[in-house]
């Protein structure tokens, strides 16, 4: 496989981190949540690859689908919140409940990082150096969570309340699009 080959799929695995992270963005984070979530995520899009060769289709399969479903509805939750604050009142949502809470942290990484794992699986079929590999997918979606973090950052600055809905809405939609197959 070559290097264009995996970057090409490397900036596809880190599209739903982007996204889902553009959304939380425009809630406002701080630079400390921007290091932690793209860190995490940078971290699940190596292990991933790796557990998914190691791991087979079958556990890729099962875990991928229930780990996304939960990730979804934990996206349409966030968005849900996002779009009532604004709506009601007018106060902004809080990310950090979310961004620092351990579990939401983790289960957000893993479910925009489920993708990488059954990528791992059809990697291991292949002649690639696997551990390279999946550090280039893990740098490639830590920079794109990032970026779409620090995007949403800026745009919620510019745009204020309105940033604000309009990431709720992002995170709804994808959410919904997560858990449709």
């Amino acid at each position: 496989m070559s290097l264009y080959t995996v970057l090409a799929l490397a900036v596809a695995l880190g599209t739903d981190a982007f996204s889902m992270c553009l959304g939380l963005g425009m809630a406002g984070v701080t630079r400390r949540q921007i290091l932690i979530v793209s860190l995490t995520v940078l971290i699940f899009h190596i292990v991933m690859p790796l557990a998914g060769w190691y791991a087979g289709e079958f556990v890729g399969t099962f875990a991928g689908r229930a780990a996304s479903i939960a990730g979804a509805l934990l996206l349409v939750y966030l968005g849900v919140k996002m779009i009532r604050s604004v709506v009601k009142s007018g106060e902004a949502i809080d990310p950090k409940v979310v961004l620092v809470n351990t579990w939401g942290l983790l289960l957000l990484a893993a479910s925009v990082s489920m993708d990488a794992l059954s990528v791992g699986f059809s990697l291991g079929t292949r002649q690639v150096n696997l551990p390279l590999t999946a550090m280039i997918i893990g740098v490639t979606a830590g920079v794109m969570t990032a970026s779409g973090l620090i995007l949403g950052r800026f745009v919620g600055i510019k745009v204020g309340e309105r940033a604000v809905a309009g990431g709720g809405l992002l995170l709804v939609g994808i959410g919904i699009r997560m858990m449709i197959p």
